[in-house]
């Protein structure tokens, strides 16, 4: 790993935080951004710069991923903190926060410092908690959000499990806004959804599937959103993924309600006709939806209304794919394939580069209060330097990850991590 000062030189710098997209130069030295040169090149450098020639490639902020799930603690085979950590490296990732639902569940202020402790341990990427918002993550009583805020849980969710008790909900958000803690949830009628492995529809009556209708997340959205309001706490919807959720959030947003929103790569990738002949690593939660619906959630990122883009990692090893659609795990492995897969969305015309990149950088570092995310002097030198334009055929045995059910399998995208930095270290070099 180098430590010695580096210059990255001819390089197309994207830095949503300061909105510049151009070409220029940036310096690292011990740990941190030295300078950032707009434009231009750097001068007069010494004998000791490791000079590193870009040769036009993109040079980001290292992405910041706030939904990852590993198995770590409780479920090692399906993926350890260092194996996922190694997967971000290879996707560009510097930052990640793991969700709670892990065995033990992450409710108590002494799994937050097991976490942290695991991370510092592995020196890789930097790994952040987010916290159950009730005990057990079971939605029935509340945990100890402060304490673990305390000992450095970035927010509390309750992962794929909505808290369906309205009023331990109410309580979940009063307590965190006193604490100035965020609170995400995931927005899923759970009588609706229950057993559903496809989105209701033409072709999920056609595959025999069972199935949840879209308007699940809207029910679920509305009443988040009306208990948001009465407590004026910060909420993050947490993957929304159809057109009618949309809407409200959109009502929510008008009405000035301190709601920020994320989606999956998946959703704004796939759509249920991707299922094709019963693949069983398309199956997601939430499922994948319509093509309109899919249509939507890009426009939805267009727009900024939808600020935050998350890979929804979440590993599932073969014995729990290689069955009936309906039996299948849900999830999906993604730290590796979100890059290329967001810059679809570039190639295609779709959202603007820096728009894009703003969602996986100063979007969710912003949100969470993190250093991360930007291109600035004195910043942590988390960097990642990407050929946007190189062809890449996706191949999932070939992941990092421990497990390897990714959809994105067979799939050829465009664009390459030639190297990730974290704190000025190299991590990760193609």
């Amino acid at each position: 790993m180098s430590t010695r000062p580096q210059a990255f030189t001819n390089v197309r710098l994207v830095d949503p935080a300061s909105g510049y997209d151009g070409p220029g130069a940036l310096l690292v030295t011990e740990g941190v951004i030295a300078d950032v040169v707009q434009g231009g090149a750097p001068q007069n450098l010494s004998a000791e710069v490791e000079v590193v020639d870009g040769r036009g490639a993109l040079l980001l902020p290292g992405l910041v991923d706030i939904r990852v799930k590993t198995g770590e603690p409780g479920a090692e085979t399906k993926e350890t903190l260092k194996s996922a950590a190694l997967a971000a490296a290879a996707g560009g990732v510097t930052s990640i926060v793991v969700q709670p639902d892990t065995n033990p569940v992450i409710d108590d202020p002494s799994v937050v410092d097991f976490i942290l402790r695991r991370a510092r341990d592995i020196e890789l990427i930097h790994v952040y908690p987010a916290g159950a918002a009730t005990k057990g993550a079971a939605g029935e009583r509340m945990a100890e959000i402060g304490l673990m805020r305390e000992a450095g849980c970035l927010y509390v969710t309750d992962a794929d499990r909505p808290i369906v008790n309205s009023k331990v909900f109410q309580r979940v958000l009063a307590y965190a806004k006193a604490f100035g803690v965020l609170v995400a949830h995931r927005p899923a009628d759970p009588w609706l959804s229950s057993g559903a492995a496809a989105t209701a529809g033409e072709f999920a009556s056609r595959m025999g599937l069972p199935s949840v209708p879209a308007i699940a997340e809207k029910i679920m959205l509305e009443r988040d959103l009306a208990l948001v309001e009465y407590t004026g706490a910060s909420f993050l919807v947490d993957q929304v993924t159809t057109a009618g959720a949309l809407e409200a959030l959109q009502r929510g947003r008008d009405k000035g309600l301190p709601v920020t929103a994320t989606t999956s790569i998946n959703h704004l990738s796939f759509n249920e006709i991707d299922i094709g002949d019963y693949r069983t690593f398309t199956k997601l939660d939430p499922p994948l939806r319509a093509e309109d619906d899919r249509q939507a959630v890009i426009e939805a990122v267009a727009s900024g209304l939808i600020q935050i883009v998350v890979s929804a990692h979440a590993p599932a090893p073969a014995e729990d794919k290689r069955l009936p659609y309906d039996e299948a795990a849900p999830g999906a492995v993604g730290l590796q394939t979100l890059l290329p897969a967001l810059l679809t969305l570039h190639h295609e015309g779709r959202v603007p580069l820096i728009d894009l990149i703003r969602t996986v950088t100063s979007g969710p570092a912003d949100l969470l209060g993190l250093p991360a995310g930007r291109l600035a002097k004195g910043a942590p030198a988390d960097l990642v330097l990407c050929d946007a334009n190189a062809p890449i055929l996706v191949d999932a045995d070939k992941l990092i990850s421990k497990s390897k059910n990714s959809p994105f399998d067979g799939r050829r995208l465009q664009g390459r991590v030639l190297r990730t930095l974290v704190d000025g270290r190299t991590v990760f070099q193609a």
